[in-house]
């Protein structure tokens, strides 16, 4: 996770966020007012741009080569943001999920198909792509709980 921090850390000034991106200063606050490429801001308000930022900028000015207009590529941009947001969102459950198997050596995870019948799922057996739901319970760690 330190390394998407890293990323997304504001950290150039507009200027050199300009020359890193191969653009006019000018273009990138076109493109802050425009919701494009939207940088982070200092207490005093000055834009600070991370390295993601930068790459925004150089794909805004790909496609923009490529003829996309720019709601176009705003959209694009916003599906983007959307799909890293959800892959970190899976990771982040996925970790949890096996750190939660680690510490209860002992737990089940269940599959419903599409047909309704409910199986359980043995340690290291993948689910199959026609399964509808995989609801994992853990057992209790004392009999008495259940």
């Amino acid at each position: 996770m330190a390394a998407q921090t890293d990323e997304d850390a504001p950290l150039f000034a507009i200027a050199l966020a300009a020359e890193l991106a191969g653009m006019h200063p000018q273009t990138l606050r076109q493109y802050d007012r425009l919701g494009l490429v939207v940088p982070g801001r200092t207490r005093g308000g000055s834009r600070r741009y991370s390295s993601r930022n930068i790459e925004q900028l150089r794909e805004v000015a790909r496609l923009s080569a490529d003829g996309i207009s720019l709601p176009a590529i705003a959209r694009i941009l916003e599906l983007e943001n959307t799909v890293l947001r959800l892959r970190r969102q899976v990771a982040e459950l996925e970790k949890r999920v096996r750190d939660e198997m680690q510490a209860r050596p002992g737990a089940r995870v269940f599959a419903a198909g599409t047909s309704g019948p409910v199986v359980t799922l043995t340690s290291g057996r993948r689910v199959r792509r026609s399964t509808d739901i995989v609801v994992w319970r853990p057992l209790p760690r004392d009999r008495d709980e259940a």
